[in-house]
């Protein structure tokens, strides 16, 4: 069933994502040649705590970090630890906040120093694809416009969706109905309505969509080795257009 959230629980909802936006805005200064990945975990933990939040993902199904990091080849579900960003990197970085029994959730994939063209090219292509899926969240509209525009951009410029993973409802629950895919049909899916709160987050492959899971039974990566790139957004649908929560900066 997909809930339709009030005016309060889109409130809470709300301060959640601003303490995911507000750790995101402190651990970019981190993302540099040299540091580890645990030490951007450690800062991220230390800022949603101080907020009054919890790191969602901590425990989650038995998810041993704070928050997500994924390098290169790996698409999501990274787990932090002692490996050291490098230059010409890409790191993604997924942040979950719990506050008040409401959850947040974004995405933003980084480059480590200077990246090569063709990498630069896959972090435009699937931060426009989400800006441009976004823009299709309007009341009315079915939910695989949103999947198809985000597959239409990513498959126009060489690139692939990943077709195993997908976005997904959120608010009492980190993950809700309805799941969101980053490919269909346009004009295919439940109607979006007014109080939606969804989690669009395209994750595009340089090479084939096909993905695998390591034996950490975490670590998403692509099957043939190729870059991937993570962006995503906690997103609500209102009457007067769609509404990024996760964009949002906490004024102290």
């Amino acid at each position: 069933m997909i809930i339709l959230r009030s005016e309060k629980e889109i409130e809470k909802i709300g301060r959640s994502c601003q303490i995911v936006e507000e750790t995101f805005s402190v651990i970019e200064e981190l993302i540099r040649p040299g540091v580890r990945t645990k030490e951007i975990e450690r800062k991220a933990e230390e800022i949603i705590r101080r907020r009054g939040g919890y790191p969602a993902f901590k425990g989650y199904n038995g998810f041993p970090g704070a928050v997500c990091i994924s390098i290169n080849e790996e698409v999501v579900h990274g787990i932090p630890g002692e490996r050291r960003l490098e230059p010409g990197e890409i790191v993604g970085i997924d942040i979950g906040v719990l506050k008040d029994g409401y959850y947040g959730d974004a995405a933003r994939t980084y480059a480590v120093g200077e990246i090569s063209p063709e990498a630069r090219q896959l972090l435009e292509v699937t931060q426009e694809a989400l800006k441009k899926g976004i823009e299709q969240a309007v009341v009315g509209n079915r939910l695989f416009d949103i999947s198809h525009t985000i597959q239409s951009m990513v498959e126009t410029a060489g690139f692939s969706v990943v077709r195993a993973l997908c976005g997904h409802g959120i608010g009492i629950a980190l993950h809700e109905e309805p799941p969101v895919p980053n490919y269909g049909k346009k004009g295919m899916g439940p109607k979006l309505k007014s109080g939606m709160v969804l989690a669009i987050e395209p994750m595009v492959n340089q090479g084939d969509s096909e993905v695998i899971t390591l034996g950490d039974n975490w670590t998403v990566v692509t099957k043939d080795g190729s870059l991937s790139a993570h962006f995503e957004e906690t997103v609500v649908i209102t009457e007067e257009g769609p509404k990024i929560l996760t964009r949002q900066i906490i004024k102290s």
